[in-house]
């Protein structure tokens, strides 16, 4: 594909994308596109579908009907390859150690940065020999962290990826983790944290019955509504 178009063609493509379970549809026709080079905030109240459509994009689940492209490809083992995943929960097995999850990366993802990773970790004072199960949640989910931004991907899902740690630590992860991004890549992440995270975001999109209730940059929100987007989250869904 040519440069330019790539360049601007969206990273992100959902059309009429739906997602039914026994019946019940938590998608239903949402449309949404998202571009490279942004951080996205996927706001909404709890069972409003920001999981799903992470595992959608991640090719996790499958619609039910419509479709959703990364990089101009219908989700499946190539989209995959540039798609760097990181679940709302813990995966690893606890008897591994913090140097057996790098060793997992290595092995699993040919993107893998290994000296990155090493190099996150050793700033969050994880010892290497440590076991996983050993771990406090929030060090689970800071491990778990570095890994996934750690590989070379052209789109990051995170899901809740700031849920169990210390509010103390946030700003320092979101600067190491969100500052060490390649300009061209796009992070999607879902969050209820907004006031800890909105200064990292470029965009929100907020989705609620199913759809789209705002996507918008936030600069352009602030400006409109004279809000902070968490504040506006709060107005919006009333919590």
């Amino acid at each position: 594909m040519n440069p330019e178009l790539m360049k601007n063609a969206p990273l992100l493509d959902c059309r009429a994308l739906s997602k039914s379970y026994g019946g019940m549809y938590v998608l239903n026709g949402l449309d949404l596109k998202i571009f490279r080079g942004r951080t996205v905030g996927l706001l909404g109240p709890n069972g409003s579908g920001k999981t799903t459509l992470l595992k959608l994009a991640a090719g996790l689940l499958t619609p039910t009907c419509g479709e959703i492209l990364v990089d101009g490809m219908p989700v499946g083992r190539q989209t995959k390859a540039i798609v760097s995943y990181l679940p709302e929960r813990t995966y690893f097995d606890g008897s591994m150690r913090v140097s057996d999850t790098l060793r997992y990366f290595t092995d699993f993802y040919s993107d893998f940065d290994c000296d990155k990773a090493r190099g996150m970790i050793g700033r969050l004072n994880v010892p290497l020999e440590a076991r996983f199960r050993t771990l406090s949640k929030g060090t689970k989910e800071k491990l778990q962290l570095c890994l996934v931004m750690s590989r070379r991907a052209s789109l990051y899902l995170l899901d809740e990826p700031l849920g169990g740690v210390d509010p103390a630590a946030r700003d320092f992860i979101l600067d190491m983790i969100f500052g060490e991004r390649r300009p061209d890549a796009t992070i999607l992440l879902s969050t209820h944290l907004i006031y800890d995270i909105e200064r990292v975001l470029d965009d929100i999109v907020m989705i609620a019955g199913g759809g789209i209730y705002l996507a918008d940059s936030c600069d352009n929100i602030r400006r409109k509504t004279g809000k902070s987007i968490n504040d506006l989250f709060r107005e919006v869904f009333r919590c």
